[in-house]
């Protein structure tokens, strides 16, 4: 009975290691569908107002019924959502589908790996999350932060002989590939674009940190940003593209990348994230995303004959040593809250309590 009970106890702290690698699979088939899609000719401002509206409708029976349905919903709590949205669903998705057609899909999910970098400074200068020198536990976070940031650089800027091998002889001819040959002036401004579509998202995962205390109901809230970000994406949509034709869906990989983004993406994954964010905090959050690049450049390497070049190996490396340096830090803080004697959280740390349980 006591295996069984701590299997449970075991099972329930790792829920949300379990969900944000999950989130990054997913995260992972973003980056190739959405390439695919809008390499194929659709329109990146429509992709996102159908991506937004799947989210919306699949989420909206599970907000119905959600145990907190019941919660109140003021007219500021309304603005804050509309602001939010505006801010980390809208302009963050719109940036980052304009700036794919630029790019690979390898290399936005490299470029997304600026995001834990991002987040971590953003919640220090904003005082939600917290650092001390003095600790161990404090220079871990920094140093993988800076480790997590150095590794997505190289990983995009470095280059070196690739890896062929990875590719079956008799498939190198006859992949299709996504990489599409840009200008520098392209490349500049689709690298510039992602920067701007990281830091959007990096200040939404914070921000939920105050929405989610302030409305608990976690489904509706995803719900409520998920139609804002919809109404928001289709005024902007149907100001920049005039051509109808562009909105029209057909049983082809268009309709497959926004229902995927839609539902799985957008939906589920950003209620897990809302739901780790609230026991775990926008950092912890956000430092799981270098899994994606890895998920992403093999798929692709496989698929679509991408190569991997042995600066991406180097760039990963750091990447994965940096996030475990973060999470190692995170957990040494979680467990010294939880064992101070006194039951307050000390002084490097109670910042930190502001965005969680």
């Amino acid at each position: 009975m006591k295996i069984l009970q701590g299997c449970m106890v075991s099972l329930e702290r790792n829920k949300p290691y379990v969900a944000m690698i999950f989130v990054q699979f997913v995260y992972s088939g973003l980056a190739l569908l959405s390439k695919a899609a809008i390499s194929k000719g659709m329109s990146p401002y429509v992709f996102v107002v159908y991506r937004q509206a799947f989210a919306s409708l699949a989420l909206s029976p599970f907000a119905y019924f959600d145990s907190k349905h019941d919660a109140p919903i003021s007219c500021n709590l309304l603005c804050k959502l509309f602001l939010v949205s505006l801010v980390g669903l809208t302009a963050s998705s719109n940036l980052y589908y304009v700036s794919i057609n630029y790019t690979t899909a390898t290399f936005a999910a490299a470029a997304t790996n600026t995001v834990p970098a991002i987040t971590f400074i953003m919640a220090v200068f904003i005082r939600v999350e917290s650092i001390s020198i003095k600790h161990t536990h404090g220079l871990a976070k920094i140093l993988g932060s800076i480790l997590s940031l150095a590794g997505a650089i190289i990983y995009v800027l470095v280059k070196g002989p690739s890896l062929h091998f990875m590719i079956p002889e008799n498939q190198k001819h006859n992949s299709h590939s996504l990489t599409m040959v840009h200008s520098k002036g392209d490349c500049i401004r689709g690298s510039l674009m992602m920067l701007s579509a990281n830091t959007s998202w990096s200040l939404w995962l914070i921000l939920q940190g105050f929405i989610v205390k302030q409305y608990p109901a976690k489904f509706r809230l995803t719900v409520m940003q998920c139609f804002f970000s919809f109404i928001q994406s289709t005024i902007l949509a149907a100001a920049m593209e005039r051509n109808t034709s562009a909105w029209r869906l057909g049983w082809d990989i268009h309709l497959l990348s926004v229902a995927y983004c839609g539902v799985i993406v957008t939906g589920i994954c950003y209620w897990l994230q809302v739901c780790a964010i609230e026991t775990k905090g926008p950092v912890f959050t956000a430092m799981f995303t270098p899994l994606a690049l890895i998920m992403t450049a093999t798929i692709s390497a496989l698929l679509w004959n991408e190569s991997i070049y042995w600066g991406s190996i180097g760039g990963t490396i750091l990447l994965v040593i940096g996030l475990y340096s973060v999470l190692w830090g995170k957990n040494k803080d979680s467990v010294k809250m939880e064992n101070n004697e006194d039951g307050l959280p000390k002084e490097e740390t109670i910042l930190e309590c502001i965005i969680q349980n």
